[in-house]
């Protein structure tokens, strides 16, 4: 039965994933035209009638976003239509990125390996939610340099009234502090580099970003993570500069790294124990 209902998570997490795609394409797009709005109104000039169009509504159908030809459902089925239709626009055959099917599946296994380790339980769906959550943020990081507050903050306040309530195992007074450690070190952080360097290092999107971090992984879970985050985005300038395809001055999102550095830690102290142990019975 336990195997049956982790098949139930995953094909759940596949199906989140697809619809995951939808908020990392459609979501910094909104936000964008919403301040376009906003500055139009500020100063009385007319927006285009497209502008004013919510694209985060259940109505708006999803679209090829090359030839903006509205999908069928058959060619949204996650990952079997990219197979099927060999990684292209069913109408007009443009190339579907690679990374559509791969969220898709990095949210299926976020989701059967929470069920793996906590069980077909609400923990595992609120584990499977913060990674979740943290899979968009870095995608949405990586396109737009963005970490907008419609995800960090409710991750942050989730992880909190997790953590009251007791629903997952991290005590209230770790993850309380980790909150306000996680935001405040940032903040000094990109404070104190913007004081020497004369322009801002790095966004108030990180400061939620590893504010949430620490509500959910706890205080003691910070120096690791920010320690992680700061060797991947050195090791990727070094690469990039390297290769000739960054320059010393680039602006690097470092949402990703904090993100890759979160799900180590995730699994290093839960899932990754448990798979290993696993394997070696």
């Amino acid at each position: 039965m336990n195997s049956f209902l982790i098949f139930v998570f995953a094909i759940l997490g596949l199906q989140l994933g697809s619809f995951l795609n939808v908020v990392i394409y459609r979501l910094p797009k909104q936000l964008q035209r919403e301040w376009r709005v906003d500055c139009a109104a500020y100063l009385e000039v007319t927006v285009p009638h497209e502008e004013a169009t919510p694209l985060m509504s259940w109505q708006t159908r999803s679209q090829c976003p090359h030839c903006g030809t509205t999908l069928r459902a058959r060619d949204l089925v996650p990952v079997l239509s990219f197979l099927l239709l060999r990684g292209r626009c069913a109408h007009c055959q443009h190339p579907v990125s690679w990374r559509y099917p791969l969220v898709e599946l990095a949210v299926m296994a976020a989701w059967g390996l929470c069920a793996m380790h906590w069980g077909p339980s609400w923990v595992a769906v609120l584990w499977a939610c913060f990674v979740t959550t943290l899979i968009a943020l870095a995608f949405i990081d990586v396109d737009t340099q963005l970490l907008p507050d419609q995800l960090t903050q409710p991750l942050l306040w989730a992880g909190l009234i997790a953590a009251v309530l007791g629903w997952t195992a991290q005590p209230f007074s770790p993850a309380f502090w980790g909150a306000i450690a996680g935001y405040m070190s940032l903040w000094l952080v990109a404070y104190l580099f913007e004081k020497i360097r004369g322009q801002a290092g790095m966004g108030a999107g990180d400061f939620k970003l590893f504010a949430a971090m620490g509500a959910w992984l706890g205080v003691g879970a910070l120096p690791l993570l920010v320690l992680g985050a700061s060797v991947g985005t050195v090791l990727v300038a070094l690469v990039m500069h390297l290769t000739g395809r960054g320059s010393a001055d680039q602006r690097m999102p470092f949402g990703p790294y904090l993100v890759l550095a979160a799900l180590a830690v995730l699994w290093l102290n839960t899932l990754g124990f448990e798979l290993t142990k696993a394997l070696l019975v």
